[in-house]
């Protein structure tokens, strides 16, 4: 029986040991697990929940932009939803801007040329809320023809703007593609943690010393294909030691748009602006003897003042006079010839004034 006991012993004491060391393996594969995971993480970096964040915006974005035809909500002392239409796209660049849309691109489970071009109506400002971007985001769209029978439309690009990816510190992209009428379209949107916002208007001729009775006037460039609003927009002149500057409280410009400031639109020849609008109730430009730019020297800024500062910066800029070369008469006006938006040397004097009839690229 001694012996028997003596036996038992020894193998609960071997079964004992070899549960020890089991455990103690085991422990030391989870020690070696945990640090192989961890050296992995330093390696490929833990997960940033921004650009989480940014992927879903992105993500979302497009779904909205392809997922149907989109909507249109107006603003009549708040958002009148009685009224909501899908037909986004008939409406102006002004209305857009007062209400809300969401620019669904859809028709009929094609991509709608007509709502494509609609775009040039909406700010990036419009888009971003229409998506339902947060506040601190802003995007840049492309829709561009990939592939086609008509080898000349291959690279032609449907639409193209919005906020630049190198001002931001951080992007997303997301895209989707459609084959329809022998053609790969590719839709691309980018979704930016913050960004400066593509806030560029040309000054492209301005009319300082009209003939007769005539209007001072200003014509405005929209190179990209976003609207842009004129809130925080400003006109500066200087001559002498006098000046006047007015600040643009409201109205769109719509994309690849001209635009005619005027001292009088009523009597304004405007060619093929698509905005004329009026500067001369506010007395900052002039009709005929009443002169608010002056003629012999000045100088006029486009300027503008990005959201949360205060000091606005110059835009582009025109000087006649002094050094410069140029010297107007009566029904000459001067013309930027497209370079520098801030050189003497860019400007030039032309006999046969052409409002709305830019030749903008």
């Amino acid at each position: 029986m001694r012996h028997l006991a003596s036996v038992s012993n020894e193998r609960d004491e071997g079964g004992l040991t070899a549960v020890i060391e089991f455990l103690s393996a085991f422990t030391l594969f989870l020690m070696i697990l945990t640090a192989f995971i961890s050296l992995a993480q330093l390696q490929m970096g833990s997960n940033d929940p921004e650009v989480d964040r940014l992927d879903r915006a992105a993500a979302l974005g497009v779904d909205r932009l392809t997922s149907g035809s989109g909507w249109f909500v107006p603003a009549d002392n708040g958002l009148d939803y009685g009224n909501a239409t899908e037909d986004w796209h008939l409406e102006s660049a002004e209305a857009l801007s007062d209400g809300r849309v969401q620019p669904g691109l859809m028709a009929g489970y094609r991509l709608d040329m007509d709502r494509i071009e609609a775009l040039h109506n909406v700010t990036e400002d419009g888009m971003a809320a229409g998506l339902g971007l947060a506040d601190d985001m802003s995007l840049h769209l492309s829709i561009v023809v990939i592939e086609s029978s008509n080898a000349s439309r291959e690279g032609f690009a449907l639409f193209n703007g919005g906020t630049q990816r190198g001002t931001a510190p951080a992007s997303s992209t997301a895209y989707r593609s459609f084959q329809q009428d022998g053609e790969l379209i590719r839709l691309v949107l980018e979704v930016h943690d913050g960004g400066r916002k593509h806030n560029h208007l040309h000054l492209m001729e301005v009319m300082n010393r009209p003939s007769q009775s005539g209007p001072e006037w200003i014509e405005v460039y929209n190179p990209n294909d976003f609207a842009v609003s004129l809130k925080g927009w400003s006109f500066n002149h200087t001559s002498g030691s006098s000046g006047s500057n007015i600040l643009l409280q409201d109205g769109v410009l719509s994309g690849r748009s001209i635009s005619v400031f005027s001292g009088d639109p009523s009597t304004q020849e405007y060619g093929n602006a698509t905005h004329v609008i009026d500067l001369g109730q506010s007395g900052f430009l002039g009709v005929g003897q009443l002169n608010g730019l002056a003629d012999g020297q000045g100088v006029l800024r486009l300027r503008y003042t990005q959201l949360a500062e205060v000091t606005p910066a110059d835009v582009a800029k025109v000087e006649w006079g002094g050094n410069t070369g140029l010297f107007l008469v009566t029904g000459q006006s001067l013309v930027w010839d497209g370079t520098d938006r801030f050189s003497d040397a860019a400007w030039s004097i032309s006999d046969a004034p052409s409002p709305g009839e830019t030749s903008a690229s």
